[in-house]
């Protein structure tokens, strides 16, 4: 494959080269996301207060407005939406990387730059998708459900695990939650960092990773799956462990874009 350039002077029409990458790359992208955690705290702590704010804000909303049903989706929404959520954390590892000033203010720099076209257009075509994943959620909810809401949410736990229809909304739901994470993963793991990192379109950016993803299916899905591993974690307590989790997979997911383009 043809190599180009990378001077931000330039804008690149064509796909970047890709790396093929293994299990070992994953654990070292969470090493250096951990690392970067460390050496950015405050920074980062004031961007994932975001996380667990918006999951807090969810449960009230779902508790006092008889949603509980759509607990789940929103709450996995963060896994579609986050990519775009942690373009301040990409510029943070940007700029270390490069030894220039990491202050909180620096996490938004790239939003100023030529290619926030394309950073806003990825943001309204992952919200998009969240909104399609929620009317999806709340579909196959009637669909089973109808209106014979169960009346609390314990109630509704009970049938979740208990009843057929509740079985069936698990195995369904998941099935259909995966196929729109995957959507997500296979055009955004390199497309967004890319944008905040070069002088490229949407376009390049998401057949990039679309390619990357293409070459390192098995690679990239196990990311996938750790990244939702660790977003359950993060959200067990009432969202509050999300203040961490996700700022180090958004720190590990711009080393990732770097292990799996040639520069």
């Amino acid at each position: 494959m043809t190599t180009f350039p990378v001077s931000s002077s330039r804008s690149v029409t064509t796909p970047f080269p890709i790396r093929e990458i293994g299990l070992a790359d994953l654990k070292a992208a969470l090493v250096l996301g951990v690392d970067d955690f460390l050496a950015m705290p405050t920074h980062v702590l004031f961007l994932g207060l975001i996380y667990p704010l918006a999951g807090l804000f969810i449960a009230l909303m779902a508790f006092g407005a008889d949603l509980m049903p759509m607990i789940f989706p929103l709450a996995s929404g963060f896994a579609l939406i986050g990519p775009f959520a942690a373009v301040g954390l990409y510029e943070l590892s940007r700029r270390r990387d490069s030894g220039r000033n990491i202050g909180w203010n620096a996490a938004f720099l790239s939003l100023s730059r030529r290619a926030s076209t394309g950073l806003a257009t990825m943001g309204i075509v992952l919200a998009i998708v969240f909104m399609a994943w929620l009317l999806a959620a709340q579909g196959l909810f009637w669909t089973l459900y109808g209106l014979d809401v169960p009346a609390t949410p314990a109630a509704f736990f009970n049938d979740v695990l208990t009843a057929p229809r509740g079985w069936a909304l698990m195995v369904i739901g998941t099935g259909v939650g995966f196929a729109f994470a995957l959507i997500v993963l296979a055009t955004s793991i390199v497309s967004i960092p890319m944008l905040v990192d070069r002088d490229v379109d949407a376009m390049t950016a998401v057949e990039t990773s679309l390619d990357a993803f293409r070459r390192n299916p098995r690679t990239l899905a196990a990311w996938g799956c750790i990244v939702a591993a660790l977003l359950v974690v993060g959200s067990i307590p009432l969202f509050t462990g999300l203040a961490i989790v996700m700022p180090i997979l958004g720190h590990a997911t711009w080393h990732l874009y770097k292990r799996l383009v040639v520069t």
